[in-house]
């Protein structure tokens, strides 16, 4: 295939990938474990939550993080990542002064903002920026719903309104597109329990195409990405990662790509469904469930996982305080694994997304005991669906192991940790 003329880190190229349109491919063999290609955030932004455990310029999670003196909102771990975040920290300083708790433009509009105020700063291409450049990101301009282009108005609309004193804005046509290229192209970074951290525009990363049999997996030190293989990867061959979470049968994953980046995947998993019939396992009952009954109750987990996730955002939005959230919330995961569990066995993916969120509320409210026993249902099945060094099953043996301790089962902790580092040490490298 003709390879694009772009600056390349060894061992890669950039090429026309059949089907896919931009990829990236091997030049060299690279094996478990090993380090293909590391890229710094073009721009970055922590989330608001994570305030004042991370420092807002490198991520780095720290005690005695020192606070901007103006704002007293950001907060960094010494002089130098203050002045190395100020050209994108004093886009927000002045506005959230004078804002107070009205300053509350969404994490995309934030994000988008830096980028502006980075084109204006650094014209040329970055570092970030050897394979691919932000300005070539796609759009799917013309995939966009009315839905999604009057989300991208309010957008627009935030950016006028949070920030004016040191952002020269395009035409709203050219907003439109950039919010475009953000919300196809944007990470959340996160950390090595998964927890959000924040969001970033590495474009290099970016220029990797999906699979749900991914070859290469991302993760964060700080701001850093980091791209490392978890299959063997063989000189001509494209290299892959996921952009989902790969728990979810078939139709569920493809739903939630077409949705969000505007494409059906055909990897072979997608192709023959392989995984579908265990990711999906009916209970086994002297009576079994009709097709029908089985097919409503996928329709009433698929609802209920939206529902639960709307009530999780809204209420996290409103309530300043979590006081309601986490009776409520561990409410409707009881309600609906009863339901689901006449039909579906614990190893069914609908069931395992509601234990996982029952532990996150387990674990908000420090009920160790009530986490551990969900973690200990989770974990087998995650280990059966998930790829070879999923992050997810890392994360959850890294749940379990301190759980364990915390009881002070040491033993059982020793070996849950075990695990999950001889997962991360692919995923994450030796160090």
């Amino acid at each position: 295939m003709r390879s694009e003329a772009a600056p390349q880190p060894g061992g890669l190229e950039r090429f026309i990938s059949a089907g896919k349109g931009r990829g990236l491919r091997a030049l060299r063999r690279y094996g478990v474990g090993e380090l293909l290609f590391s890229c710094p955030a073009y721009t970055a932004v922590l989330t608001v939550s994570e305030r004042g455990s991370h420092c807002d310029g490198c991520f780095a999670r720290k005690e005695g993080l020192s606070k901007c003196g103006r704002c007293k909102q950001a907060f960094y771990c010494n002089v130098e990542c203050q002045k190395e975040d100020w050209p994108m920290h004093k886009l927000e300083c002045s506005a959230m002064c004078a804002f107070g708790q009205n300053w509350n433009p969404s994490e995309t509009v934030r994000l988008t903002a830096r980028i502006l105020a980075k084109q204006k700063i650094h014209p040329e291409r970055t570092q970030s920026e050897k394979l691919l450049a932000v300005k070539e990101f796609e759009s799917h301009l013309d995939k966009l719903d009315n839905e999604k282009r009057e989300l991208i108005q309010n957008d627009i609309a935030a950016l006028h309104h949070f920030y004016s004193k040191h952002l020269e804005y395009p035409d709203n046509a050219a907003l439109v597109v950039l919010f475009a290229q953000v919300n196809c192209n944007g990470f959340t970074i996160e950390d090595e329990e998964l927890s959000h951290l924040g969001s970033a525009i590495f474009p290099d990363v970016a220029l990797m195409n999906h699979s749900c049999c991914p070859n290469v997996i991302v993760t964060y030190k700080g701001t850093l990405a980091e791209v490392r293989a978890v299959k063997e990867i063989e000189p001509g061959e494209e290299v892959f990662t996921s952009y989902i979470d790969l728990l979810y049968p078939t139709e569920d994953r493809n739903d939630r790509l077409r949705d969000s980046y505007f494409f059906t995947c055909d990897c072979r998993q997608c192709v023959t469904k392989e995984k579908d019939k265990e990711k999906l396992e009916i209970r086994k009952l002297n009576d079994p469930p009709s097709a029908e009954t089985v097919g409503d109750m996928i329709k009433y987990a698929r609802n209920v996982i939206e529902e639960f996730r709307r009530a999780k955002h809204y209420k996290y939005i409103l309530c300043l305080t979590l006081a309601p959230l986490p009776c409520e919330l561990l409410e409707i995961c009881e309600l609906s694994l009863d339901k689901m569990g006449a039909v579906f066995e614990d190893s069914n993916v609908y069931m395992l997304h509601m234990m996982y969120q029952a532990m996150g509320v387990c674990l908000y409210v420090q009920d160790w005991e009530g986490a551990l026993r969900y973690g200990q249902k989770i974990i087998r099945p995650y280990s059966k669906h998930y790829p070879s060094y999923s992050l997810n099953v890392a994360s959850m043996w890294l749940k379990l192991g301190r759980l364990y301790m915390a009881l002070e089962n040491g033993t059982a902790g020793a070996k849950a940790l075990k695990k999950a580092i001889a997962i991360m040490e692919v995923a994450h490298g030796k160090d």
